[in-house]
């Protein structure tokens, strides 16, 4: 039985490599039926936030990704409630179906993973 793995997302889409990675990873994972999760808290909830705009910082945008992940199997997404309100960001307006958990639901759900990588 493989087991279970929660990939945290904590930079904004643009920081960096590191929430591209995250999405190659799930995408890879979901690619081998591999059962997991994603999490985006604190700057990584700006992954779900809509209209971006890549191409103004000569980014590729993201989003293709992120609308794969479904297609993958990778269909348990979450999003903190605290990152979200402190970014003002409403969970009606983002781009992914995630359920927003509050603090001791994220503690939660970190527990209910075998594994659990943060980028």
């Amino acid at each position: 039985m493989s087991k279970s793995l929660l990939i945290i997302n904590r930079q904004s889409p643009w920081s960096g490599p590191s929430a591209r990675e995250a999405l190659d990873i799930a995408l890879a994972g979901g690619a081998f039926d591999l059962p997991l999760g994603m999490l985006f808290l604190d700057d990584g909830v700006f992954q779900l936030a809509p209209a971006q705009q890549p191409s103004a910082l000569q980014q590729k945008d993201l989003g293709a990704n992120l609308q794969a992940l479904p297609l993958f199997g990778v269909e348990s997404l979450y999003a903190s409630t605290r990152s979200l309100q402190e970014r003002g960001l409403e969970q009606q307006t983002l781009t992914l179906a995630a359920e927003v958990l509050d603090d001791a639901a994220l503690s939660a759900l970190i527990d209910r993973y075998d594994q659990v990588i943060t980028l």
